[in-house]
């Protein structure tokens, strides 16, 4: 049958799958794995794999790799570390809408939503309640720490039991859809850009100019020079939300399959700025901001056999000694990933190799 080739016999374990990451299976999708690295992210020696099927993409994250590595290595922050989910409830009223809102933002009040909140779970906290009204409407975004998972599962449960707190205070109160969009989950928003979600990262290295010129083969002007023109000019000119990079989705969306995370969430996990500036000392200084980069170590496609050996060769496979630590560290190689992946290709378009290194990586002998 027209299903004939694909792999279903074997390397996966069914009875894992069903009840918890597919339905009406037929098969499973190979997806080559690379692996980068090493390279020194916080001080340490980290291994990051990739899947993908875009040839180039693991060899040019590789050499961004190297050329931190060479350099003082990578320094990642987390900024803000909590998922959202955004119900949005339905008065009768405008003015009743805004007695909603008002009430939430009390103090005394955000203390009973967080009790509601957290007697359904035993890791998660709610952190924020923030309240947006549009007309009769109020979305209600709420925001968790959720230990080591990405979360949505557990904040949508105790988005719940906020609800039927608010119907205590205010009976005539609906609830419209549990996520309201206001999330934002798996689609383009300026909120995330702004408030973040998940994670949010901001991660640096120095490039000693050698390096550059060596390694990146490029200069560190031309480089910095490039960035600005395409990164920040041509973005500003295409109207982008969150997209002021080279291709920060290649390198989230292949650490999202290699480490079976949620992919549809590469969306506003890629939401990545790359500054890059020439340092007093003429070497290249290089960040990206990632504002919402959502990830976790348990739950989700993590338990499957192949993403589970992924997580264990970054040292980040289930639950970390503290709660949160193992999905931060996972966040932090994320956005790692990302920024050897942006100093790579930035330095091909400074140099004008990119055309030259996809037919190298992605045509056989025979194809050239």
């Amino acid at each position: 049958g027209v299903l004939s080739e694909l792999p279903h016999e074997h390397d996966l374990d069914y009875k894992r799958v069903l009840g918890a990451n597919c339905e009406i299976v037929v098969g499973y999708i190979p997806i080559p794995v690379g692996i980068v690295g090493p390279v020194t992210l916080n001080g340490e020696s980290v291994y990051i794999p990739m899947a993908t099927t875009e040839g180039c993409l693991v060899a040019s994250t590789n050499r961004g790799c190297k050329a931190i590595t060479q350099g003082s290595g990578a320094r990642s922050t987390i900024l803000r570390d909590g998922i959202t989910r955004a119900p949005c409830v339905r008065l009768p009223s405008a003015h009743e809408a805004a007695q909603v809102h008002l009430w939430i933002e009390e103090a005394d009040n955000f203390a009973k939503l967080k009790e509601a909140f957290e007697s359904t779970t035993s890791f998660g906290k709610l952190i924020e309640a923030s309240p947006t009204v549009a007309g009769r409407n109020v979305y209600i975004r709420l925001r968790c720490f959720s230990g080591d998972a990405m979360g949505m599962n557990m904040i949508s449960k105790g988005s719940l039991a906020v609800i039927e707190c608010l119907r205590e205070q205010f009976p005539q109160l609906s609830l419209v859809a549990l996520s309201g969009n206001m999330c934002t989950d798996k689609k383009a928003a300026a909120m995330n850009w702004i408030e973040g979600r998940g994670k949010s990262v901001v991660i640096e290295a120095t490039i000693p100019k050698d390096v550059v010129r060596s390694t990146l083969k490029t200069s560190v002007p031309a480089i910095v020079e490039a960035n600005v023109n395409k990164n920040l000019i041509g973005s500003a000119m295409a109207g982008t939300v969150g997209g002021f990079n080279a291709h920060a989705a290649n390198n989230v969306t292949a650490v999202f399959l290699a480490t079976g995370q949620d992919p549809a969430q590469n969306v506003e996990s890629s939401n990545c700025i790359t500054l890059m500036e020439v340092s007093p000392e003429g070497d290249l200084w290089i960040s990206c901001t990632m504002p919402s980069i959502e990830v976790g170590t348990v739950g989700g496609g993590t338990g499957l056999s192949a993403q589970s050996a992924c997580l264990r060769a970054i040292g980040v496979k289930g639950g970390g000694e503290n709660p949160g630590d193992n999905a931060r560290q996972l966040a932090h190689v994320v956005a790692c990933a990302t920024m050897a992946g942006e100093l790579s290709l930035m330095a091909a378009l400074a140099s004008n190799s990119l055309v030259a290194a996809h037919m190298q990586h992605n045509r056989k002998p025979a194809s050239k």
